[in-house]
């Protein structure tokens, strides 16, 4: 009986593995702060390794062309290179009174690496967000040292489960008042790029990622607890009739 707990406690960790990595190895995108209709955000790109015998060595993030982005500014990571592409836009976009007939269509990071185990954080400021969407699709692919490339490029579907390598997603917030307001400024819904050429940060940190995440980890905990609940009843009832 000892050896039967003992087998159903590693089916039960072995689950908590598996389930935990599923949900922590998607590219993922979050704002670090609000990310307002119509202003300017700064957004932070994560990527986790999910391979035990390989690095991550190149991020390549694609801009949706349906909703273009005038304005995109990496924040320097260590390590890293970053080259920001842009393209001619089919219909030039006015913006804060100025037309603008290219956009940023791609940003890639190159020269660094992201061990086993390990993830990164890529920053950047965009803008201005879109005023007639809820959401922005970014497609990335994830390049390894072993010249593996996994494509985090399917969307989600209404009603449908989540695809395997999902695209990263970018919620919008409705725009607030900001009336007699400046972008980036306290009463702002959205930060603007800094006047020294660096992203401007938010003073608050999103929490919907950790949210999700711990949501997970305390389903997985409760569907442990209540594995080894059955096992103990088990053991139980043949102590009794013995």
């Amino acid at each position: 009986m000892t050896r039967r707990i003992a087998v159903v406690g590693g089916v039960a960790a072995t689950s908590v593995l598996l389930l935990a990595g599923t949900a922590f190895a998607h590219v993922t995108v979050q704002p670090q702060g609000d990310a307002a209709k119509g202003g300017y955000a700064t957004i932070a790109f994560k990527v986790p390794n999910e391979r035990d015998d390989a690095s991550t060595t190149k991020v390549e993030v694609n801009f949706p062309a349906d909703h273009p982005l005038a304005s995109v500014m990496p924040e320097p990571v260590p390590g890293w290179k970053v080259h920001v592409t842009t393209s001619k836009l089919p219909k030039p976009l006015t913006i804060e009174g100025k037309q603008i007939d290219k956009a940023v269509s791609k940003v890639t990071w190159t020269g660094g690496k992201i061990e086993p185990g390990q993830f990164e954080q890529f920053p950047l400021s965009v803008g201005q967000l879109p005023t007639n969407t809820d959401q922005l699709t970014f497609k990335a692919l994830q390049t390894y040292s072993n010249k593996e490339v996994v494509r985090w490029i399917e969307e989600q579907k209404p009603g449908a489960d989540e695809p395997q390598n999902p695209a990263p997603v970018l919620k919008l917030t409705p725009a607030a008042d900001t009336a007699g307001a400046t972008p980036g400024s306290a009463s702002g819904a959205a930060s603007a790029p800094g006047d020294n050429g660096t992203p401007a940060k938010t003073a608050t940190a999103s929490s919907s990622d950790s949210s999700d995440n711990t949501a997970r980890i305390l389903g997985v905990i409760g569907i442990v607890i209540g594995i080894a609940g059955v096992a103990f009843g088990v053991l139980a009832g043949r102590r009794r009739t013995a």
